[in-house]
């Protein structure tokens, strides 16, 4: 079902791109293959990321069930970022991208 708003896609390519395809998306996608992270080691990896589009693109992921956000009540509050098995399935695509990227062109 098609987000209010947005148009319906019939090319799974293109369903992917919607999802994955804005800039840092990948990047927090392939830092989370390495397990749970908090957001502020999120921030620190990703070197040029602003606080608030890192905050976007994970509650992007999290409404695509790629990522799920666990909240611990705690002053000051403490988040960790963790991968759905939705989001697991895409280590292959990164996997591939990274070793399509590693050779001599």
């Amino acid at each position: 079902m098609p987000r209010k708003g947005k148009k319906s896609v019939s090319c799974p390519v293109e369903a992917t791109l919607n999802i994955i395809g804005k800039k840092w998306t990948i990047l927090i996608i392939r830092d989370l293959l390495t397990g749970t992270q908090r957001w502020s080691d999120l921030l620190r990896s990703l070197v040029g990321i602003s606080p608030r589009t890192l905050a976007a693109r994970l509650d992007e992921l999290a409404e695509h069930h790629i990522v799920k956000k666990k909240i611990y009540p705690v002053i000051p509050p403490h988040t960790e970022y963790s991968l759905t098995a939705r989001g697991k399935d895409l280590h292959f695509i990164i996997d591939q991208m990274s070793r399509w990227g590693a050779q001599e062109h």
